[in-house]
This record gives structure tokens, C-alpha cells and sequence, in this order.
């Protein structure tokens, strides 16, 4: 990543004490790269940002309706969600639906990201199980598409597995790659993820999000995804997650999916800044990593303030909706422990 670029600075007084680096492309669905930061180019693992990907050739083979999925459901089933009560209770009703139980999952436990549920936790000693994983909604759904096509569960996450290559397949024809030329690696929940030029991974958002030029099937497959991502965006993360408020603010313009080591997927609908749909990706070099506050609430330093700043140099977002986001970016009031204001964050790039 040796052309990244400064994205995001953080001032002190009048200096400069942090700069966060990286790259940043944006296309749109014919695959034209209408501008970009850094390198284009850059390889990266999609990590989570890869989930509306991974359902899709679950929902383009008949899934949603053998299963009679939920809006939410779906949504669940593209998510990094928080662990909250309702969504450990939406992927324990899904699988009872589907007629499996978390036994089966592979993506092992974590703890909550959730603050009530991260106390509830803590102060009365439960053990995390698979549910708990923020995937287990996308490892519910990989179980449910290999129960669906009568193939075994005890491998469902082996590479080899019939439904891990049809969503390598999708996912490189969606962006435009030669399986071949997709890099492959573990995830965090041990599912096989992949690694791909930003361009590449922008292109294939902004035919997911504008699918016209694709096949009737995947075309419904594409349309259903996004509807459920942003109409119940809060199964996607959480309330007051920056996933879920900028899909809520965007009113079902904008679809976004967050990854670890910072990593950000974002998709523009026709006709908001362009006649065809827009794809965003871009990663933070130094990984982003979350930072908790004294309320348990985790939150990302850079990917927030360059996802809006993105947006507004685009005109993707209206100055109303910037204003109700404005908690998150672009630029932002940086205080310390005792509430003393010390400084602020703020976007330093600009787009090509």
C-alpha cells in the first residue's frame, strides 16, 4: 500500500500529532472510475464489507423463498450486527426456522458489542456462545443455502465446499474478476473471505446497488438484498451504529457495509449523483481499530469522518442529512477525559 495517502488527521493545539492513510475508488456500474485517492488499486481484504456478496447467491437461488426469510432476516443475514437482545433473538427464530440450532455454527463467541448487552454479560457471568458472533446471521444463512441444495453442514465453511465456490463465483463475476485472481484468506468468524483491487470491490456495490445490466434472477437477487439492508438497517449493526443511521439518513439511496482493519463498501442508487448506480470502497492502511468509551460504546475513528466526507464531495448527502449525521464527520471536536476540548479530527483529502 505504498501509494496511500493521508485521509484523516488528528490536531492537537496547532499540531498535527496522528495522520491515518489510505486509498479510496469510486465507480460506477459500467466499471468507469469516475475518481479516486491514493491507489485504486490497492489489494485488500473485503473482510465483513463481503456479506451482502455472500447472501447473494442464497437469495438468487430461491432461498428467501424456501425459507420465507424476512426483510430482517435477510438483513441479518448481511450483517455485523452488535449482538444486541434482538438480534440474538432474530438468529435463534431464524434458525428454528430453518431447523437448525447454533450447535452448528463454526464462527465461535465473542463478546457483545452491544453496551446493554455487554453489561448484562459481565455482571452476571455468561459465557458468550456462536449466536454472540456478530456473523452468526451470515453463518446461519450459509447453513440454510447447504441444508437448502441437500449438501453437508460439517463442512459448510471449507472452500471447497459447493456453496463457498458459488459465492467465490458470484462475487467475482459481480466484480468483474477472474475467480483465479481473487485473493483468498480466513475471516475473523473462519469463513473463507477475499481480498480484490478497491475498483474491483467498488464496481461490484455499484451493480449490486444497479443491476440492470445483469440477469433477470441476479437482478431481483441484487434488489432484494439492498431493500432489506436499508430498510431494517439496525439488523445490518445496531441503532446508533454509523452502518445503520447512514442507511436510515439515506431514506434507501445508500446501502453501506462495514469490515475489519478498515475496510468501507458503500453503494449510491441511480439517479442520486449519477444516471447509473455508484460504488464506493476504500481501506484505511493502519486498520482503523475501534476504541471504547466510558459508556461501553465502541465506536471507529476514521471510517465514519471519510465515508461522509466522501459523500459530500460527491453530493451524495443533502446538508440536512450531513447535520443528522454530524456526530459521526466529517470533522469532529476531540475532547479528553475531563471534557476539555484538545483538538479535532478532520477528512484531509480530496477526490480526484
Amino acid at each position: 500500500m505504498s501509494a496511500s495517502l493521508p485521509l484523516l488527521e488528528l490536531i492537537r493545539g496547532s499540531i498535527v500529532e496522528s495522520t491515518h492513510l489510505g486509498s479510496i475508488a469510486v465507480v460506477d456500474a459500467d466499471g468507469n472510475l469516475l475518481h479516486s485517492y491514493g491507489d485504486p488499486d490497492t489489494v485488500a481484504f473485503l473482510r465483513s464489507s463481503a456479506k451482502p456478496f455472500q447472501a447473494l447467491p442464497f437469495v438468487e437461488a430461491g432461498g428467501v423463498d424456501h425459507y420465507n426469510y424476512t426483510q430482517a432476516e435477510l438483513a441479518l443475514s448481511c450483517a455485523s450486527h452488535e449482538t444486541s437482545q434482538m438480534h440474538l433473538d432474530a438468529v435463534q427464530a431464524l434458525q428454528k426456522k430453518i431447523g437448525i440450532d447454533e450447535g452448528y455454527l463454526q464462527c465461535g463467541p465473542h463478546l457483545p458489542s452491544d453496551a446493554k448487552k455487554l453489561r448484562e454479560v459481565i455482571n452476571n457471568d455468561i459465557r458468550p456462545t456462536a449466536n454472540f458472533n456478530n456473523c452468526s446471521g451470515k453463518h446461519t444463512t450459509m447453513l440454510a443455502f447447504a441444508q437448502m441444495r441437500g449438501l453437508p453442514l460439517e463442512n459448510y465453511l471449507d472452500i471447497q465446499h459447493p456453496i463457498q465456490q458459488e459465492i467465490l463465483k458470484t462475487l467475482a463475476e459481480m466484480c468483474s474478476m477472474d475467480v483465479s485472481k481473487v485473493e483468498l484468506g480466513i475471516d475473523g468468524c473462519s469463513a473463507p473471505n477475499f481480498a480484490m483491487p478497491l475498483f474491483n470491490a467498488a464496481l461490484g456495490m455499484a451493480r449490486m446497488c444497479d443491476p440492470r445490466a445483469l440477469n433477470a434472477a441476479r437482478a431481483q437477487a441484487c434488489q432484494t438484498v439492498t431493500a432489506a439492508m436499508t430498510a431494517h438497517s439496525e439488523m445490518v449493526s445496531n441503532w446508533g451504529e454509523f452502518d445503520c443511521e447512514l442507511m436510515k439518513v439515506g431514506a434507501g439511496k445508500l446501502v453501506t457495509k462495514r469490515g475489519a482493519e478498515g475496510f468501507q463498501i458503500i453503494g449510491i442508487m441511480p439517479g442520486v449523483i449519477a444516471e447509473r448506480g455508484v460504488g464506493i470502497a476504500f481501506k484505511v492502511t493502519d486498520g482503523d481499530k475501534s476504541a471504547m468509551n466510558m459508556q461501553l460504546e465502541s465506536s471507529a475513528r476514521v471510517r465514519p469522518s471519510v465515508s461522509l466526507e466522501i459523500l459530500r464531495q460527491l453530493g451524495a448527502l443533502h446538508p440536512s442529512q450531513l447535520e443528522a449525521l454530524a456526530k459521526f464527520g466529517p470533522e469532529k471536536i476531540l475532547k479528553n477525559y475531563a471534557g476539555l476540548i484538545t483538538g479535532k479530527s478532520r477528512p484531509v483529502f480530496k477526490l480526484s
